[in-house]
């Protein structure tokens, strides 16, 4: 019983050396939006292809990934909606007890007090908002993205579309921008690019998948 205890350990390590890489976290994070393929998640993370496949082989022997065949290609996506949750208890914990995290945040978002940014919009406070009607929302993710799952009602005006398409944006409601995840900087970018221009807008401090993961609902 002790060895067969022992070897339980040794396999639930397994899970935490495939999250001990920063790569393989932003791959899912990725992958939390939609499923790809190798060769636009490597694109969208800045790695080679050959990189970026060694790396989700590692998430897949840990059971965090999984495939599917579409024609030649082989699609990755997340085995698991509760790897998001997984994720983001590891943020809050690192968030919370190291200080070095603190101040990467800080650095990642360093305007945000130089130009008079309100608070992000915590989960809670986005539902209740939603709920009387007070704001709208705006998704800055890539559109396919977007079509692949989103807050309900969201309009999709993608980061670098911005200056273009505004005049799909109301100007008497308050919006909340959102993006990837907490530490995205497209819904940033997108809050002070609109605010600059006269709108009424906020972020929201997650993302897309933390929402889902909270079983909150999505389009």
């Amino acid at each position: 019983m002790p060895q067969a205890r022992q070897e339980l350990f040794d396999t639930l390590s397994g899970v935490g050396r495939a999250l001990g890489n920063g790569h393989r976290l932003e791959l899912l994070e990725r992958l939390a939006q939609t499923e790809a393929p190798v060769e636009a998640l490597a694109h969208a993370t800045g790695l080679s292809v050959a990189n970026a496949s060694q790396h989700l082989q590692h998430l897949r022997r840990a059971g965090l990934v999984t495939t599917r065949r579409d024609g030649r290609r082989v699609v990755y996506r997340l085995t698991d909606e509760r790897i998001v949750t997984l994720i983001g208890l590891m943020r809050e914990v690192a968030e919370t007890n190291l200080a070095e995290v603190e101040r990467l945040v800080g650095r990642l978002f360093a305007d945000d007090d130089a130009d008079g940014a309100l608070e992000p919009m915590s989960r809670n406070e986005l539902r209740a908002a939603l709920e009387r009607g007070d704001v709208a929302l705006l998704d800055v993710r890539p559109e396919p993205e977007y079509r692949a799952g989103h807050l309900p009602e969201a309009i999709n005006v993608p980061a670098d579309r911005l200056e273009a398409m505004l005049d799909r944006l109301p100007r008497d409601q308050e919006i909340v921008a959102y993006c990837r995840g907490p530490y995205c900087v497209l819904s940033h970018e997108a809050e002070q690019f609109l605010r600059r221009r006269g709108f009424r807008v906020r972020r929201y401090r997650e993302g897309f998948p933390e929402w889902k993961a909270a079983g909150l609902p999505v389009a």
